[in-house]
């Protein structure tokens, strides 16, 4: 029977396109490479040449080791024979070495007024030194308040003192600027955070290996004879 109107399907017949899951980083190994040849390179680094796709797979076999894809764009493609469960294992440590390892610039904060008295500021400077010793960049500001804003000069010469009484540590970033209310300079240091990180774990070590040594050279009483 024709019907006199359009008719539809039912929303739930039509089909829907599935995109998959995300796409794999992992490299194509074994049977996975689908070519026809590869620019086989031997597990230590050998340039085999251009094999069949079953010849590499079989020299793969015979070496009990993995034909791993490692240049997929190259024509043809680029495949080297290793033990790809131990690659993954030595990159994943690797990986996890280097991210213990990094060290990351923290910005470290320090508020001025333009007329702090001189104990004031050699607390505030010690933290500058403190800081930069650490690796650390130094946000040094100066907050004006009332009738200070009409004297920006008293906090510029305050930052300049500061950045020269601390020149063999750190240098002007980012030199003196007006924000609002504010001044604001950034100290950076002249030692990156991991030579920072690795000189304090090196005195450290020094100190632990100065007092075994003291311990060492200390002698225990003789008793009294009888």
């Amino acid at each position: 029977m024709t019907c006199g109107v359009l008719c539809f399907p039912a929303r739930s017949s039509i089909k829907r396109k599935s995109f998959g899951g995300p796409i794999s980083t992992e490299p194509r190994i074994n049977d996975r490479i689908r070519v026809p040849e590869v620019r086989l390179v031997g597990p230590n680094g050998e340039q085999v040449g251009i094999v069949s796709i079953g010849d590499a797979l079989k020299l793969a076999q015979e070496s009990d080791l993995d034909l791993v894809e490692v240049a997929a764009t190259a024509r043809p493609p680029v495949c080297k024979l290793m033990d790809y469960g131990k690659f993954k294992y030595e990159s994943a440590m690797k990986a996890r070495e280097a991210r213990r390892n990094q060290a990351h610039t923290i910005i470290k904060e320090i508020k001025l007024r333009p007329k702090i008295d001189p104990h004031d500021y050699e607390t505030k400077k010690g933290h500058v030194v403190r800081f930069l010793k650490a690796g650390d960049k130094v946000k040094v500001t100066i907050m004006f308040r009332g009738r200070e804003q009409s004297r920006p000069e008293l906090g510029f010469r305050l930052l300049q003192r500061l950045a020269e009484d601390v020149t063999e540590l750190g240098f002007v970033e980012s030199q003196p600027k007006q924000d609002g209310r504010n001044m604001i300079m950034v100290i950076g240091p002249h030692k990156k955070k991991a030579e920072a990180k690795a000189e304090k774990a090196a005195a450290k070590a020094q100190r632990a290996s100065d007092s075994e040594s003291e311990s060492e050279s200390v002698e225990p009483e003789s008793a009294p004879a009888e």
